[in-house]
Formats: C-alpha cells, structure tokens, sequence
C-alpha cells in the first residue's frame, strides 16, 4: 500500500462532521491529524462522533496546524469569508486543498487562488459534489454526446426555506461580511455551479433583480443570461419557499435543437431519487449510455493527489462560479445588465 495522506481539517462544523470525515475515515490510504476549530462545542461533538480519532491535535488557528503538523493535505469547511486566505495559505504551506463552496466571495479572490495554485503546484478541489452525482453526470454526458443538439435555452429554479431558517437561528449565512452573500452565495451556488458545468455554456450578459426582505443579503434571485453563442435562459433562484428543514425543490430543463433534457428534485420525501429525462423530437425519451461512476469529492481529491484521476471539480469551475454571481450582484445593485467578460 502508498503511503497514506496525512490530512489536516480546517472547520468542525457540520458539513464536516456530516459530510467529509465520514468519508475519509473509512479510507485506508488517508491518516487524519489534526483539526483547526475555534468553538469548543465544536470540538466536543467531534471527539464525541469519532471516537477513532478524538486524540488528534485540536488547533485555534490553520496558520498553527499547517506550520506544526505539515499535512498532506487539508479540507476547508469554514464560513465562506474565511475561505480564500485558508486556501491560499495552506496551499503556501505545500498542501492539497479540498475546500467547500462557494470557493471564495469575489472574482479577485478566485483568482488570487488560482495564481496560489499554480505556483505551489498543488491540487485545489471544490467541493461541489453534484459532478460526482449520478443524474447530473448523466445531463453532462446528454450534452456532450449531442442527444440534445446545440443548446438553445435553459430554465432552472431552486426553492428552499433558507430565509427563515437562516433568520430564526441568526446564523453567520445572514451576515454578508462573513457570508460574502446571501442564498445565491449559499445553496445557489451548487446550481450556478451545476448549470456551468454540465453544459460548458460561457455566459456573456446578465441582468439580475434581487430580494432581501429585513436581510443585509440577498434571499431571492431572479436572473436573465445570455451566453456566447446565442443561448439564453432564466435562474430563479428562491430563499423564501415552504419546504421543511433544508431540503430543496429543484427544476432543470434545458433545451437543445435535437431535444431536451427535463429534471427535477423534490426536497421530500427522497431528495437521493431525482426524476431526469432525456427526450429527443425525433425518437422520444432516450437512455443515456456510456454515464460515467457516482462518487465524492472526497474521493476524488484522493485519487488526484495519487495521479490516478483529475480533478473532477477545479479551481477554474470556482472562478466561473464567481464571475455568474458577482454580475448578478452588480447588475441587481444598478438595474443594468452586466457584462460578465469584464470582470
């Protein structure tokens, strides 16, 4: 067996203890050493959920752990204005960076992550895991093998009680110095992000209008995209939507000059068994062949530090990301359309 990765984790919160060290653990190839969490609360539900590692180094500050420890490589899950300065000071210390979305808060800073990178060398992973989802590789893979054509035009909405959530327990999200934004910053990054992803689209103009109710950030987001190309199409994304919990409502079309693709997700009673459909003017509904394997971003980020597979989602989707929602921001900001090119 390689050697294993040492791993240092940036943030101990939910995401984490849900999400990534899950995932880690079970891995036979990957050592975690050392976690960076300021709550102590934090820390306690850590040690108390892994019990396997509850003895590994507990650091206020990533600066201490990388300096000390020297990982591998390190997760971020952090409020998202901590982000960029992580990463690029863990990638300055000689790490691997896996890091959630949104990457960073701005175009500036995507490419000041970008620039970081190159000149360690190493690998940065956003940790958008609908490119490792079975029904979004498969919407890719429509794309890209022509079932659908050129693409003409695509509709996307996203539904969440985000707003309320958010509001009633006060949390960081709704601040906008330590969020970098609202609802299209939080949950509408992931269908931003999927949208630029699966169809390769470049978008060239957006025109945006934005609701914040009683908040500093935005919660609704109604936003008009033109691509190069000649493609256009509507992102609606919804703050303030009467679902339980977190779960999501989602609906995806996007449409072709061969057909279309029709998907959607409700947020109950199980968000893993979302309806897609392929359909063609010519034959009807199609099956996708040739889709490649689910998997993780975690598992990803591995394989890619042992030079087996590549990064499934860069640094480069992070910046894209950025450049869709920092022209909505401005256009919303001064009722004009935005050029995204310029930024």
């Amino acid at each position: 067996m390689t050697q294993r990765l040492r791993i240092g984790l940036i943030g101990a919160g939910n995401n984490m203890v849900g999400a990534h060290v899950p995932r880690l653990i079970q891995r036979q190839d990957v050592e975690i050493i050392a976690v960076t969490e300021p709550f102590e609360a934090n820390v306690e539900r850590f040690r108390e959920r892994f019990p396997s590692i509850a003895g590994i180094s507990v650091y206020s500050d990533f600066h201490t752990m990388v300096e000390a420890q020297h990982p591998d490589a390190v997760v971020i899950s952090t409020p998202h204005r901590f982000h960029c300065e992580q990463i690029c000071g863990s990638l300055e210390a000689g790490c691997h960076v896996l890091v959630e979305k949104p990457m960073v808060c701005s175009v500036e800073e995507a490419r000041q992550v970008i620039h970081a990178r190159d000149k360690a060398g190493k690998i940065v992973l956003v940790s958008y895991q609908r490119h490792y989802q079975h029904a979004f590789l498969a919407m890719k893979q429509a794309i890209d093998s022509g079932l659908i054509g050129t693409i003409q035009y695509v509709d996307l909405q996203q539904n969440q009680n985000w707003y309320n959530n958010q509001k009633h327990a006060n949390r960081w999200r709704i601040s906008k110095e330590i969020s970098g934004g609202g609802q299209l910053n939080d949950s509408g990054s992931h269908i931003v992000d999927i949208l630029l992803y699966v169809t390769n689209l470049q978008p060239k103009r957006v025109f945006a209008t934005q609701q914040s109710f009683d908040l500093e950030v935005d919660v609704n987001s109604a936003i008009t995209l033109e691509f190069e190309g000649g493609a256009t199409g509507c992102l609606s994304i919804v703050g303030n939507a009467p679902f339980p919990g977190g779960s999501v409502h989602e609906d995806i079309t996007i449409y072709g000059s061969e057909g279309a693709i029709f998907y959607r997700q409700l947020g109950q009673p199980d968000p893993r068994q979302p309806f897609i459909e392929v359909r063609r003017f010519d034959s009807g509904v199609v099956e996708v062949e040739g889709v490649p394997q689910s998997s993780t971003p975690d598992d990803n980020f591995i394989a890619a530090i042992q030079g087996r597979e590549p990064v499934q989602s860069p640094a480069e989707g992070g910046l894209k990301v950025m450049q869709l929602s920092e022209a909505a921001w401005r256009s919303a900001g001064t009722s004009q359309p935005v050029d995204v090119r310029t930024l």
